[in-house]
């Protein structure tokens, strides 16, 4: 039986323990695991982008191109990629094209080769210059479709999207499934449906989240469709709010008609590595494991979390019900856009002033830019009368036209900027740096010479915490047993 290979993107140095660590993992509790990766047989490895530039910065002292640039010297076999926010860039807004162009060339040259393009609310225009950027380096642009659920959203509307991004020069397509919403049929009909209107050479990558616990489902259907290229993580970095285990998607190949041609030896070691860094970032772990709500819901567990923290700072920990209500009231009112940063965070937070203080009482500054067009276009109407609350609040006007046609040349103001600043090295990964984090970037760049800074548990700690937890039941454990209606204390001596 001819087989039909199946390219893997493993996630584990990004997306894995962003997802169930808090991005928090350091880059010297990764490099020992790079050979291994390297030479599995990736058709790419996920490894920067996201969360983890801010990660680096923020917690771990660590330059993020440093970072990347390990990845290029230890992993020279693999296409390195990485999650990129169109115009948002790895930062919270929009930036200005020169900047925008500035960073893919820099991401580029520094070893990045697949630059996964996205925008939050699927408006091609948000994507348009990053992608032409990316095809001006030679590298590896492809589009990215976000997924949802809502009543605007169609397997037609998901395929003619499809189309704009290849016309844009999209070299594949990835659909990002970030919260797991994406069940087995909906995928099928979408790819078939791409490629049959596009050609059956359009290469399509398929990432889904696991949580809701069917998507390894979806995978097997997405392939039976005609997806080129699947996204999982090691398995002992899996599974909860993060994605499908290699291993497990590798075997559920055998037999069929596909396969991945991965060295099972190399996968083995990958995940024996992991398997020993995982207890070192116990504190940062999502106690998530299976959320079927999110059905229902459409909010991924990262999104509940903060809306969870922002009640409990406003002593209100027991409106979490109502703000969970309040969540698809508000998305429809924004044109139903899918939940993925930043618009989760946006839409979240107006739940939660929303429940505390009255409907659109008061908007955040985010969500009236949301609602005025500052974001892009959600697909579907906004609320009229909302976008009229809007104006009031922020006396700023409606505008219908690319968001970024709104931004002045801002490059040499933030060379200026980050030359003033104590411990930068002159290069434009420091301006690009600070562009992208404006509070974060000084005191990095002030700390920047002591070296990064690891938050995880050392090897020491845990052996001291796992003899103390030894140590704490030495002595006879008491129970209380019940035994026709009468309580007893028995105390048992451990073996």
């Amino acid at each position: 039986m001819s087989q039909r290979k199946i390219g893997v993107t493993e996630l584990v140095l990004r997306d894995g323990h962003q997802s169930l660590l808090a991005t928090r993992m350091a880059l010297e509790d990764m490099v020992e695991a790079c050979e291994d990766i390297d030479k599995a047989g990736y058709w790419s490895v996920e490894c920067w982008g996201g969360a983890t530039y801010d990660s680096c910065i923020r917690f771990l002292n660590e330059d993020p191109w440093v970072r990347l640039r390990t990845f290029r010297e230890l992993m020279p076999n693999t296409q390195l990629q990485m999650l990129l926010r169109g115009q948002n860039l790895l930062g919270y807004r929009h930036y200005e094209d020169e900047v925008v162009d500035r960073f893919v060339q820099k991401s580029a040259e520094n070893g990045m080769d697949v630059f996964r393009v996205f925008d939050a609310l699927n408006d091609p225009r948000n994507l348009e210059r990053a992608m032409k950027s990316v095809v001006a380096t030679g590298k590896h642009a492809q589009g990215t479709i976000c997924y949802t659920i809502s009543p605007v959203h169609t397997v037609e509307g998901y395929v003619k999207l499809a189309g704009r991004l290849l016309d844009m020069g999209a070299q594949s397509i990835a659909f990002k499934d970030m919260a797991a919403l994406l069940q087995p049929q909906p995928a099928y009909d979408i790819i078939r449906g791409i490629k049959e209107t596009y050609g059956e050479d359009t290469q399509i990558n398929v990432h889904c989240h696991s949580t809701t616990g069917v998507t390894l489902v979806t995978l097997q259907k997405a392939i039976e469709a005609g997806a080129d290229v699947v996204d999982t993580s090691i398995s002992s970095l899996s599974l909860g709010p993060g994605h499908n285990p290699t291993e497990s998607f590798v075997a559920m190949l055998e037999g069929t008609a596909f396969t991945t041609d991965l060295d099972q030896d190399r996968l083995i070691g990958i995940r024996d590595h992991f398997a020993k860094i995982r207890p070192k970032y116990k504190e940062f772990e999502s106690a998530t494991l299976v959320d079927t709500d999110i059905f229902a819901s459409q909010i991924p567990g990262g999104m509940l979390s903060n809306m969870e923290s922002q009640l409990k700072a406003q002593g209100a920990g027991d409106r979490t019900k109502e703000v969970m209500d309040m969540v698809p009231i508000v998305k429809a009112d924004a044109g139903h856009p899918p939940l993925v940063t930043p618009s989760s965070q946006i839409v979240g937070t107006q739940a939660v002033f929303n429940v505390l203080m009255g409907p659109y009482k008061r908007m955040t500054a985010e969500f009236t830019d949301l609602m005025l067009g500052y974001y892009g276009e959600s697909l579907g109407e906004r609320n009229p009368d909302v976008i009229k609350i809007a104006e009031e609040q922020s006396n700023k006007p409606v505008i219908t036209d690319r968001p970024a046609n709104h931004l002045p040349p801002e490059w040499d103001q933030l060379v200026a900027e980050t030359a003033k600043l104590e411990g930068n090295d002159g290069t434009e990964e420091d301006v690009l740096t600070y562009a992208m984090f404006p509070n974060v970037a000084p005191a990095f760049f002030a700390t920047r010479d002591e070296g990064p800074k690891s938050v995880a548990k050392t090897e020491a700690q845990l052996k001291a915490e796992a003899e103390g937890q030894a140590g704490a039941s030495t002595g006879p454990i008491s129970y209380k047993v019940s035994l026709g209606g009468r309580e007893h204390s028995v105390k048992v001596e451990p073996a």
